[in-house]
């Protein structure tokens, strides 16, 4: 058979249209409903719902925070309270008085020894530079001090001006009483003025009057013994005793300030309740909402267009994937609008465990989320669909539940269930992907436990979240869901295989079985088409996986392809042992009808025991619409014989069909052909078996028998090659190989 030019494959014929299974605006609908899954299951998670509320209405819902919420309004109410809470700060001074009280005396000394300046004049200086000696310490101390950092400028004039409104008012008569002290007086009052202010001055003064009433009682108990000293020095002490300690007004602003920064802001958390339902919206409601982006009128639309975009994207991804992937294959999802239609409701049942796991945790419990049957719809891909396809899944279930299982508002997605998920579906896709038993599913079940466990205790170990009750919680949640999953899988596994009508490798490996009814049947009744079964599967799948197709469904398949046989055994050549042929004594025609209708009683006999389409169309397909020559040629030979006119065709002679329509069937019934030729050799030889194998495949292509399905020149070449190893590895004691020929010729 030759190839296509260039070498590249082609298909024989353009396959029939399939109707709804191949529509293009049928898979078009369904891309759009995987976009429309994604948005909806992640909208709550991202985009926040919106209301239509007025103000001085009554709302007519319970309004919830959807994430949390920052009160502004409310925090600077709490930061004013907490500025009003700071007490004024005071801070005192060191003034050293004692120094002024010495610079009094030391005038008054200096005045007194002057015998130049009469007594008058004497009382008026003292009258006007001792009250000019206050402020000019004053002013001296505020202007040593102005800018140096030790004091801030405004408690230097707070300072100031308190100590002016509180200078003491020396009595007119003490200065009447200076001139008349002499040097030893002087020196005497002094020493006890400087003790007094520096005594009374160490205190902390807000109000010098305080410390003034103080001043007798010290200077009684002083070493003075004359009563007109110690008065003396009684008011001069009171006139230099100042106050010390004042407002600071800055360190208070500054400690406002910092109370303010210090005061958290009021968070509405989320699920909290921002307006009852019949509550009068009031305007700091309503001005809430609206700083929140809750209210109809001021919706953001940019969360929703984001979500939008990440949903098509995901899509688009997906299905590049899906179409570079399976672009060769028919059986694959891209290629077929009932898998697409499938994979889309794993999706969804995924994603519903996921949001329903969601409703159970709190800010409390967050590691309720572990509990999430993830790994669900990656085993269910993985038996019903493909491994690779599962992989790719598996990346998409870890996103979309890093949403909808996140409790951390800060952030879009939680690395943390997003890093479980991926763990659990890897193992799941390494545990299942070559299940041959109903049991596996359980076993992997228990290994997502294990792996889940370990993924949880690996996070915690990192984020040191070692306390008994968490951990504790988070690894059952984690081995629970294993558990759970495999429950699930092996639920949800015939609602697929019934629905979609498809076979899994578990339930191949099932209908495979000898102790099937059927199959039984067809041993016990007709022990010669079993045999000729059997060896038409292994044929069958070796071919198959040659060329990437499905080679357990062939097998399977063969198993049952001539199940119509058992109706009436005695009518085909493997079962008539030590037996004449029935045909050889009844018409061709009849005969005809006998052995056609084997494909369609099989196929009845299938249905009556639920055995899925598959394997039906294998059994029904499996000749296509062969003809069968041999009645043919015998009607013709008949009819000569009879001197009767030819009044039929050849196409009366056909099995009524279809054509294969998948490449499973196709090679079906080509390791049907071979089988029942090989065995009708007697001494087959290695070329002989070639050269018959090439026979039947051009005839079959001739006869236009692959027009239906997608097999190429290419991949018939591969099955020729295929079924050559198979009948030299099965024959291999009957066939001659050219070495024997030889040696028998000689």
């Amino acid at each position: 058979m030759n190839q296509t030019q260039a070498g590249k494959p082609t298909n024989l014929q353009p396959t029939k249209p399939a109707g709804w299974k191949q529509s293009i605006p049928v898979r078009i609908l369904l891309l759009f409903m995987f976009v429309l899954l994604f948005y909806f299951s992640l909208a709550p998670h991202l985009v926040p719902e919106t209301y239509d509320i007025q103000v001085d209405a009554p709302s007519d819902k319970d309004i919830a925070a959807p994430h949390q919420i920052f009160d502004s309004k409310a925090t600077l109410e709490a930061q004013e309270e907490a500025a009003n809470k700071i007490d004024p700060i005071y801070s005192n001074v060191a003034l050293r008085n004692e120094q002024l009280i010495d610079q009094i005396f030391v005038r008054i000394e200096q005045l007194n020894m002057d015998d130049q300046v009469t007594v008058q004049n004497k009382v008026e200086i003292y009258r006007n530079e001792i009250p000019g000696k206050y402020s000019a310490f004053l002013d001296n101390f505020v202007k040593m001090n102005m800018g140096t950092g030790k004091y801030n400028d405004s408690l230097l004039e707070e300072m100031s001006k308190v100590i002016k409104d509180q200078v003491y008012t020396i009595p007119e008569e003490t200065f009447y009483k200076l001139p008349n002290l002499t040097v030893d007086q002087l020196e005497e009052m002094r020493t006890v003025g400087q003790d007094v202010v520096r005594k009374l001055m160490s205190e902390q003064l807000r109000d010098a009057e305080t410390a003034r009433t103080k001043v007798a009682e010290l200077v009684n108990a002083s070493s003075l013994t004359n009563r007109s000293s110690r008065e003396i020095v009684q008011e001069l002490a009171r006139f230099t005793i100042m106050p010390n300690r004042f407002l600071d007004q800055q360190a208070t602003d500054e400690a406002k300030i910092l109370a303010k920064q210090n005061t958290p802001q009021v968070v509405i958390k989320e699920g909290d309740l921002i307006v009852k339902r019949g509550e009068i919206i009031t305007p700091e409601m309503y001005e809430l909402l609206k700083e929140s982006e809750l209210l109809q009128d001021k919706r953001n639309y940019w969360p929703q267009l984001g979500l939008l975009l990440m949903s098509v994207m995901i899509v688009v991804g997906l299905y590049t994937y899906l179409h570079q992937y399976g672009s060769n294959d028919s059986t694959k999802p891209s290629h077929s609008n009932t898998h697409l239609l499938m994979l889309w409701l794993i999706y969804l049942i995924n994603i519903i465990t996921m949001q329903v796991i969601s409703l159970t945790q709190t800010d409390s419990a967050p590691y309720a989320g572990y509990l999430a049957p993830a790994a669900l719809g990656t085993m269910l891909i993985t038996l019903l669909l493909d491994v690779n396809l599962a992989l790719i899944s598996s990346v998409l279930f870890a996103m979309s539940g890093s949403i909808i299982l996140n409790t951390q508002q800060a952030q879009i997605f939680d690395f943390q269930y997003g890093f479980v998920i991926i763990v659990v579906s890897l193992a799941a896709i390494f545990s299942i992907h070559r299940a041959s038993q109903r049991s596996t599913i359980l076993k992997a079940g228990i290994m997502v436990s294990l792996f889940g466990s370990l993924a949880v205790l690996s996070l915690m170990f990192l984020n040191e979240q070692l306390e008994q009750g968490p951990l504790v919680y988070s690894l059952a949640f984690a081995f629970a869901s294993g558990l759970l999953t495999a429950i699930l899988v092996i639920g949800l596994m015939p609602f697929f295989e019934i629905t979609f009508g498809i076979l899994s490798a578990l339930k191949l490996v099932e209908l495979s079985n000898p102790n099937h009814p059927l199959l039984r049947k067809l041993l016990t009744e007709t022990p010669g088409t079993y045999h000729h079964s059997v060896m038409v599967g292994n044929l069958a799948e070796a071919a198959a996986e040659s060329i990437g197709a499905d080679g357990l469904l062939c097998r399977v398949g063969s198993y049952y392809h001539d199940i119509g046989k058992t109706k009436r055994p005695s009518y085909f050549i493997e079962n008539q042992t030590n037996m004449e042929n029935p045909h050889d004594t009844i018409e061709p025609k009849l005969s005809k009808s006998i052995i056609v209708a084997h494909a369609r009683d099989g196929v009845d006999m299938l249905k009556a025991q639920n055995i899925p389409k598959p394997i039906r169309d294998i059994a029904e397909q499996h000749h296509g619409t062969t003809s069968l020559k041999f009645f043919y040629f015998k009607a013709l030979k008949q009819a000569e014989e009879q001197g009767i006119q030819v009044s039929f065709t050849e196409d009366e002679y056909r099995y009524p069909g279809p054509k294969a329509q998948s490449k499973e069937a196709a090679i079906v019934g080509l390791a049907d052909c071979v089988e029942a030729a090989v065995r009708s050799l007697r001494n087959p030889t290695v070329e002989q078996v070639e050269a018959m194998i090439q026979k039947i495949i051009k005839s079959r292509v001739e006869d236009n028998q692959y027009n239906e399905c997608d097999l190429t020149m290419k991949e018939l070449d591969k099955i020729a090659h295929s079924l050559k190893e198979s009948v030299i590895g099965i024959f291999h004691s009957r066939i001659e190989y050219p070495e024997d020929v030889k040696s028998k010729e000689r």
